[in-house]
């Protein structure tokens, strides 16, 4: 017997240990057909002379086969292996010392040397390196575990587990088979019980093999009735049209295509030709004869974007159902609760991988609203974009501005609905008009006219008065409030207000100016006393100013930790605004006092909050773990709502839209998000006796509000109810 152990397949490949194979399969064989010719045979092995020796290596030996003369060292044939008789002969083995062989020790003899194989393969390069891009460098690619596995033989079985269902399924098919198409007779032996006594049975009624039991079902349904329906349209107008044609006119056409061409070629400096006067004038009538273009013009450009427009309805069909008729009817058996319906994902090819870094509706169109792209990681901020989308059409938006820095903040004009203010990373000012189909600023700062050092955070439209030039102000983190005035050829900057820094340790009775300036992070003004406004700090703090006397600071607010990410007063009550921070917290003040009325825990970071246009006690806030936050404090005045969630990512913006009863959201994968709130979060309210009216005693909206809002005040503290 000769027994094979794994080897390496280097050595499989040796040629002389092929030889030495074939040699061994070769005396076996002769073996076999001498033990056919005599079963009994003895054999004696003939002695033979070891030498063994051993070094740190291990065993080293050489078998020496015995030669039959001095002149040949060939290997033994088979007449001298086996005698004549046919008896076997192992060959002679020696084991000879090499030259190169150590002298050991007992000791070192007894040695175990521990060698260890492993599957790895020599040829498989170990120093490769591929380029990493989430690290921006070259790192070595170690192997895998399946570099190194080479298949010799593979092979696809047929065979399954008898408990495995694929074996019950193929069982139960097999038998229902040989049950429908064979005879008793016929069937395999490993049929069970119950098919033989059905089978059986049939055969004993008499049918025959090929018929089969069929049994008859029938119902009767009812048919839609079939509507015709027909659209009949105008037929476009016929215009007649006649013209005499002859060779002098065919004549004095092609010859003034080749002057235009030639007039062409000598403007750009190509010929030097010159054309008759003749011709020239041929030319002069052809050109004031030539109509303009009927498919590139601007009425032909609004009748297509009509046409998409209803395309892209009819395609969204069902989300401007909910859109219009969406209600949630599990808001009828629960007060203290209310959901947010998604509708639309506005996106736009050039401004990904870029974070929605500003939301603002328009004021006089409502489907109508405006988002800037930048990044809020600074440290790599690129070029930004102002895009302009519309509820009528979801798909692209309708105007695109390119800016060189990323946007941070805009704001539409109140009265002029086309004027987009614009605040940038690098510290500069734009103002976009979106009738124009140009796509440059009308207006943009310059070191000039005056410019921020740092990040523009918030800008603000005011209101003109009698001054007929349109103003806005801006707030930076290089601490200092600037309004901008925009005259008939360029945009100048006034500073306004400088922030200077505070001890928030020091007492309430005197100031405690520290040297440096406090970044501004948000500014709102408030909508009755135009003079008055709010500016957060990185500090975690809001100071009250005014425009009136801007040495320092009217009244200071201390509510926040961390810096303040957004102001906003409220729509209807001159009193009462909210801020959110870095440090979790939604806080709501009322003018008169610097400690918050009410303070709410978000559990993460709130970027961004808003008051609803519609409804005084609904706001809704957007956090950096993905969810809104949406209030009614009539309702409830400790939690949410409701608490959605909208994307895995951070929530950067939220804004109201002032006609229908929609929110947009922002995240920093260049998404805005549309959801609808259900009849919960739409509740406007209702007049109340004996809160006060107009002058016929009739109650508007704003009074409606403003006496909600009161309700609540007066249910927290009763000095508030007066």
């Amino acid at each position: 017997k000769i027994h094979f152990s794994k080897c390496n397949s280097s050595i499989l490949r040796n040629n002389r240990f092929n030889q030495y194979l074939s040699w061994h399969f070769r005396n076996l064989k002769m073996v076999f057909n001498s033990s056919n010719k005599s079963r009994t045979q003895t054999h004696a092995p003939r002695p033979k002379k070891i030498i063994s020796s051993q070094d740190g290596r291990g065993l080293a030996a050489k078998v020496k086969k015995k030669p039959r003369d001095a002149s040949s060292s060939k290997a033994p044939s088979d007449h001298d292996i086996y005698s004549e008789v046919g008896r076997f002969r192992e060959p002679i083995r020696e084991i000879k010392k090499p030259s190169n062989q150590m002298n050991l020790t007992e000791n070192e003899l007894e040695e175990e040397v521990t060698r260890i194989l492993t599957g790895d393969d020599p040829n498989i390069p170990k120093n490769v390196c591929k380029f990493s891009f989430k690290e921006l460098c070259y790192k070595p690619d170690p192997p895998g575990q399946g570099d190194n596995m080479a298949i010799h033989f593979s092979m696809k079985g047929s065979s399954m587990h008898i408990d495995s269902e694929e074996y019950k399924k193929f069982r139960k098919m097999n038998n229902w088979r040989q049950d429908m198409g064979s005879d008793s007779d016929e069937l395999d032996n490993n049929v069970d019980d119950m098919t033989m006594t059905t089978i059986s049975t049939r055969t004993s009624t008499g049918h025959s093999k090929n018929e089969f039991d069929y049994t008859i079902r029938a119902s009767q349904t009812l048919n839609n009735h079939t509507a015709s329906c027909g659209a009949f349209t105008e037929p476009p107008p016929i215009t007649q049209y006649q013209e005499e044609i002859n060779q002098w006119q065919i004549y004095d056409s092609y010859k003034s295509e080749c002057l235009i061409s030639m007039m062409e070629h000598m403007h750009e400096g190509l010929s030097d030709k010159r054309a008759g006067d003749r011709l020239t004038s041929i030319v002069s009538e052809k050109l004031e004869r030539v109509e303009p273009d009927s498919f590139h013009n601007k009425k032909m450009e609004n009748i297509l974007n009509k046409v998409e427009r209803l395309s892209n309805h009819n395609a969204q069909d069902d989300i401007y159902d909910d859109f219009k008729y969406w209600d949630d009817p599990q808001d009828k058996y629960r007060t203290d609760e209310a959901t947010l319906c998604p509708l639309w994902k506005f996106s736009y090819e050039r401004a990904k991988r870029k974070h929605v870094t500003a939301l603002c509706w328009n004021s006089q169109y409502t489907d109508l609203f405006a988002a800037g792209f930048g990044s809020c990681d600074f440290a790599r901020n690129g070029k930004g974009l102002v895009c302009c989308y519309t509820l009528k059409n979801t798909s692209h938006p309708e105007f695109v501005v390119p800016t060189e820095s990323g946007v941070i903040c805009l704001d539409f004009h109140p009265k002029y609905p086309s004027l987009l203010a614009v605040g940038c990373h690098d510290g500069s000012v734009l103002v976009i008009d979106i009738k124009t189909t140009s796509k440059k600023p009308i207006y943009s700062s310059s070191l000039r006219s005056g410019q921020h050092c740092d990040p523009v955070w918030q800008i603000r439209w005011q209101d003109n008065g009698t001054s007929k030039e349109y103003k806005f102000y801006t707030v930076s983190s290089d601490g200092k409030v600037a309004n901008w005035i925009m005259n008939k050829t360029e945009l100048k900057m006034e500073p306004m207000m400088d922030l200077k820094l505070i001890d928030s340790c020091a007492g309430k009775s005197e100031d405690s100016p520290l040297h440096g300036l406090a970044g501004g992070c948000a500014i709102d003004f408030n909508r009755k006393l135009d003079n008055l406004f709010l500016v957060g700090t990185e500090e975690g703090m809001i100071h009250e100013c005014s425009k009136a006397y801007s040495a320092q600071y009217l009244k200071t607010f201390e509510g926040h930790r961390m810096g303040v990410n957004a102001l906003k007063w409220n729509p209807f009550h001159e009193d009462i605004f909210m801020s959110c921070s870095e440090d979790w917290r939604l806080q709501i003040f009322e003018h008169s006092s610097t400690v918050p009325l009410i303070s709410f825990d978000l559990g993460n970071a709130v970027n961004d909050v808003c008051w609803s246009p519609l409804s005084s006690t609904v706001f809704a806030a957007a956090t950096t773990d993905g969810k809104v936050h949406a209030f009614d404090l009539a309702q409830n005045k400790r939690d949410p709502l409701c608490s959605q969630k909208i994307a895995r990512t951070k929530l950067t913006k939220i804004s109201f839209s002032s006609k229908d009863f929609i929110l947009i959201v922002g995240d920093d994968r260049s998404l805005v998000h549309t959801l609808k709130m259900s009849p919960n979060l739409r509740k406007i309210g209702t007049p109340q006796q004996g809160l006060g009216g107009n002058e016929g005693g009739q109650f508007d909206t704003a009074t409606i509000q403003r006496n909600k809002m009161v309700q609540f005040l007066a249910s927290i503290n009763k000095k508030y109810a007066q």
